[in-house]
């Protein structure tokens, strides 16, 4: 919520390293701050958010959205103002699923029980919960796009351990919906969506349904299988794994050998399978890109 330090933070690992893309320093639970939600860091947890308060005390209204999240936006026009032009800049979002797992559950959780819960015992009003969440994860996306991204990513992160018909029900049909919604307005967006740690089915049926236009992989997902199932219909993103970067050495310069390898002939963008770890040494990320752009 600090636009000039958000920039600063977005901007000095594409100077130290010279990546391709910057992508905006935020947090998905920008979202439930936005609908009324009260969230707070606190350290050695990480986030917490108030009780849920119920349906009917979400805030619908886009100026209130507009007012409270303006910071992300003045950080995207001046993150855009810092890149150099053949730099992009990716913008980003928590998808609903994800996002009704926090707001339920007051924080992170494993099993994401309190929204299973309430999405077994009360399922119209759990897809009342993800409608609106549709609405406004498109809003803040269609936002982003307007103050300079280039690309926008949506991130399930507990999109994994769902039944089939949950996976079908509260991850692919509402990033489906948020998908037409920026398309309606911005029919050549870029999109890019991670439904993590989903099984094999799972990916095929989300970048078959969704309308992405790549897909993120995840560490555990077989990126040859991915190169050749999903190749062909998205690009692919992922999927080193961030403790062989913690590793160096010969153990990184083989796993970036081996995405290389699987993923010839295919659009792909280089990328971990999740985020970067805090005990990354700095000089690991710099022999990281020396590998993959000596091996292209």
């Amino acid at each position: 919520m600090t636009s000039e330090l958000a920039v600063e933070v977005t901007l000095q690992p594409i100077r130290r390293f010279d990546f391709d893309a910057a992508i905006l320093f935020s947090d998905i639970l920008v979202i439930p701050f936005a609908l009324g939600q009260n969230v707070r860091f606190e350290e050695g947890e990480g986030p917490v958010l108030d009780k849920f308060a119920g349906l009917e005390s979400l805030v619908r209204d886009e100026t209130v959205w507009a007012e409270k999240l303006a910071p992300v936006y003045t950080a995207m026009r001046e993150t855009r103002k810092g890149l150099a032009s053949e730099k992009a800049l990716i913008g980003f979002a928590g998808a609903p699923w994800t996002l009704a797992a926090y707001m339920l559950e007051g924080r992170g959780s494993p099993d994401q029980r309190a929204a299973k819960l309430f999405a077994y015992r009360d399922p119209d009003s759990f897809k009342r919960l993800l409608d609106a969440l549709c609405d406004a994860v498109a809003w803040h996306l269609l936002r982003q796009i307007d103050a300079g991204a280039n690309v926008v990513q949506i991130f399930d992160s507990w999109a994994g351990g769902l039944t089939d018909k949950a996976f079908a029900d509260w991850v692919v049909a509402p990033n489906k919906r948020i998908v037409a919604a920026i398309r309606k307005v911005r029919p050549d967006a870029k999109i890019i969506g991670f439904p993590r740690a989903t099984n094999q089915a799972g990916y095929e049926l989300y970048a078959k349904e969704v309308g992405v236009d790549a897909v993120s992989i995840d560490t555990a997902t077989p990126l040859g299988w991915a190169a050749k199932t999903l190749g062909p219909r998205v690009a692919v993103q992922g999927n080193l794994d961030p403790i062989a970067l913690i590793a160096g050495g010969h153990a990184l310069d083989s796993a970036v050998d081996r995405i290389l390898e699987a993923t010839e002939g295919v659009p792909f963008i280089f990328n971990l399978g999740h985020g970067v770890l805090p005990e990354t040494p700095l000089d690991h990320m710099a022999q990281m890109i020396e590998r993959v752009r000596g091996v292209q």
